[in-house]
């Protein structure tokens, strides 16, 4: 199920009486100034600790052991997942079980907690505008490198380079360095020689790997797609997509981390 179809199925959660819904959003990002001490762990015991509390005082022995039953599984999940933890937590439960999600995701939350009839979701939906399902592409002349990303996640990382001896992009599934003969590196004179038939040949060679990346974006369902390279490169490839692409910017970052690739596009 993707993220889409989870959220309406949350969107239509509808409990009453003892039964609720528990939704919960957890910040653990370490590199938050207000989490080097693991201030989660805090928060966590406090958020489910309240609930429980008004629950004793309110004297309502089912509803309290719904959520005891619930508070057990958040604190399982919790521990089982405690060494890779990314920035943050998003869950969702009820106690008949017709409500489970629980996420690690890499990006950094408002820690909030809920015990109410409804999921509320709006902290996820607000996940999901801002990094949506997007194809980054990098392009470096003859080198181009696709990242798949949802949630400020990579799904998958494509690899392309192009021979330009017969004119066909390869594709690759892990990094590849090109050799001399193909611009990357080696002597002035290969490199000048290189640089001269790239500007006679730039058009028709992004032309030939543009239908690629339109197929992907299609298939793989892009809801945003993101050029990144030196000017010439990335508005060449953006004139020769048929997608309508979302952003270009002009960094050569195909050899940077891809994390800060995504800082990069993403913010």
């Amino acid at each position: 199920m993707n993220l889409n179809e989870q959220i309406k199925q949350l969107e239509n959660v509808r409990k009453d009486g003892a039964n609720k819904v528990f939704s919960m959003y957890l910040n653990t990002d370490p590199s938050d100034p207000e989490q080097q001490a693991g201030e989660w762990k805090i928060h966590l015991k406090n958020g489910l600790r309240n609930f429980e509390s008004y629950l004793e005082e309110d004297d309502n022995k089912e509803e309290l052991k719904n959520f005891q039953l619930i508070k057990q599984k958040v604190e399982k999940y919790v521990h089982a997942n405690e060494q890779h933890f990314r920035k943050g937590i998003v869950l969702f439960a009820t106690a008949d079980e017709d409500v489970w999600y629980a996420a690690r995701v890499q990006m950094r939350l408002k820690t909030e907690f809920f015990w109410e009839e409804t999921a509320k979701i709006e902290q996820l939906k607000e996940l999901k505008d801002n990094f949506p399902k997007s194809g980054i592409i990098l392009v470096q002349q003859n080198q181009i490198k696709v990242m798949e990303t949802h949630l400020n996640e990579i799904e998958d990382t494509i690899y392309y380079e192009l021979d330009i001896n017969t004119d066909d992009w390869r594709q690759f599934s892990g990094p590849h360095k090109a050799d001399a003969s193909m611009g990357s590196g080696g002597k002035s004179l290969q490199q000048e020689n290189f640089r001269d038939r790239y500007e006679a040949n730039k058009q028709r060679w992004y032309k030939s790997i543009a239908p690629k990346l339109d197929k992907k974006a299609k298939d793989h369902g892009w809801e945003k797609i993101y050029v990144v390279g030196e000017s010439d490169a990335s508005h060449e490839l953006e004139d020769q997509m048929n997608k309508s692409v979302d952003q270009v910017i002009h960094k050569n970052m195909l050899d940077h981390d891809e994390e800060k690739v995504l800082e990069e596009v993403f913010g």
